[in-house]
């Protein structure tokens, strides 16, 4: 790896957010390395900056630990500039209702909060000495569940993304002292593969009237990586269509 580009590390990459958001970062001439559970298309890793995929279980310990060694290994001691929390579970119980307070196994709670929140949380231990030599920034994929009672989400998914914003407040202030900026993006309805039909009873609460698009979001986490955003450290971004404000 050569010094000219700059580089970003990006969970979840395979499909949805992840991949637009990585389209998004090789159109800006950045290197990119990612993990998913599963591969990407062939024809995206052809483009000569995505230069590595790391197939990973981000919510086992092992695969997590894996990841961070072999992608520490491919930066070769060299800076990296942004490091994307994007990998995300949102599971439903076997018949398909949220998993809730009052149902579902605690172990399925468990598996989301292993995914959501502490996974962040130990992939910025793994890359601190590489963002600190990038000066680099983080953006943890939170969402707008986190902040309010959604009727699909469930409540593990949501309360593990409040944590991560929580978490996000606490990496800014600390990994201030690394010259490391910490940001978090909150998506509303955002229309991916995974979406399910009944999501389109929600845009008359959305004032602009429309689901937004994966690229909607890839936008906003790449400029909150920019020097554009160089000053900007501890917020979270509603990337919602104004949905949050009722």
């Amino acid at each position: 790896m050569s010094d000219e580009a700059k580089t970003v590390i990006l969970t979840g990459a395979s499909q949805g957010i992840g991949h637009a958001t990585v389209q998004r970062f090789m159109r800006e001439g950045w290197r990119v390395i990612t993990c998913a559970r599963q591969d990407v298309p062939a024809h995206c890793r052809r483009d000569p900056l995505w230069t590595h995929h790391i197939p990973t279980d981000l919510s086992r310990g092992d695969s997590l630990e894996a990841f961070i060694r072999e992608a520490n290994a491919v930066l070769e001691g060299q800076p990296l500039h942004a490091l994307v929390n994007n990998a995300g579970l949102s599971p439903k119980t076997p018949y398909k209702e949220r998993l809730g307070v009052l149902n579902g196994s605690i172990d399925g709670w468990k598996e989301v909060f292993d995914l959501n929140f502490f996974a962040p949380l130990r992939l910025a231990r793994g890359f601190a000495s590489a963002l600190h030599r990038g000066k680099g920034a983080i953006v943890n994929i939170t969402s707008i569940a986190g902040h309010y009672v959604h009727p699909f989400a469930g409540s593990a998914y949501s309360t593990s993304k409040a944590a991560l914003s929580g978490l996000t407040r606490e990496m800014a202030a600390e990994m201030a002292q690394l010259g490391v900026r910490v940001n978090a993006v909150a998506p509303g309805e955002i229309k991916t593969e995974m979406i399910s039909p009944e999501y389109e009873a929600l845009i008359p609460r959305i004032p602009l009237d429309r689901m937004g698009s994966v690229e909607d979001v890839a936008g906003v986490v790449y400029r909150l990586c920019s020097d554009d955003f160089g000053y900007v450290t501890g917020t979270e971004i509603f990337v919602t269509g104004g949905q949050h404000l009722y």
